[in-house]
């Protein structure tokens, strides 16, 4: 999800349908302002969050959101779905359509999921750049031992789409559990790779993204706004 940066010129323009060289008569006229400062500046680049009123009326105010949900088993990671019901549905948010997805979770995935509307905050976490782990609780029909891990650090190559997976940390739990953190998040990227040692994963669990845990005390359907340190993560 993008960010909707424009010129401020433009969108008062787009936003009132008055022409462009009006619009710059009236910030000329410091009849304009940005997030309570006078703008005069017809190249003022302005975001989905900056406050704007022309004359004293409001064109924009709006808040950004930041929302940890624990998503259960069975609920899709979607907007709107014809079969199931989705995290959006889970919400009580009065905003809760204009938030988007950050990572999505399939179906018989459960755990944390983040929502927002805050475009660029989405972007770093979900960028290969940025190379944010996501930590996932692994359930397995058959027994793991040591050369899992080996193979998860090493990386496998997936030939459908002739790419090396990127190094991913497996760490053991028990004969039948296992934590894993990935940095990226290819399609059904856990369930294939434990696919090639014929273990199917009966569990699918996540447990973070970056420092961001999920609260214990979100039972699953259960939502939350995250905290200004957990946005700052």
């Amino acid at each position: 999800m993008q960010s909707k940066r424009a010129r401020l010129d433009r969108f008062i323009s787009v936003k009132t349908g008055i022409n462009r060289k009006s619009v710059r008569l009236l910030l000329a006229k410091g009849l304009v302002e940005v997030d309570g400062d006078i703008a005069r500046n017809i190249d003022q680049i302005i975001d989905e969050f900056s406050s704007i009123s022309l004359e004293g009326e409001v064109l924009q105010s709006n808040t950004p959101s930041y929302i940890m949900l624990h998503k259960p088993v069975g609920v899709v990671s979607a907007t709107v779905d014809d079969k199931h019901k989705t995290v959006i549905d889970l919400l009580t948010d009065k905003s809760k359509h204009d938030l988007h997805i950050v990572g999505r979770l399939d179906l018989n995935t459960s755990g944390l999921l983040l929502l927002t509307n805050d475009g660029r905050w989405s972007k770093k976490l979900m960028s290969p750049d940025h190379k944010v782990g996501k930590l996932y609780r692994v359930t397995l029909q058959n027994p793991i031992d040591q050369s899992y891990v080996k193979a998860f650090a090493e990386g496998m190559y997936f030939e459908f789409e002739d790419i090396i997976t990127k190094p991913a940390e497996l760490a053991l739990v028990d004969s039948h559990t296992a934590l894993v953190t990935l940095v990226e998040g290819r399609y059904h990227q856990i369930k294939r790779m434990f696919g090639r040692f014929r273990n199917p994963v009966i569990g699918l669990h996540r447990i973070s993204v970056g420092n961001i845990l999920l609260d214990s005390q979100l039972a699953p359907g259960m939502s939350r706004s995250l905290t200004p340190q957990e946005i700052s993560l």
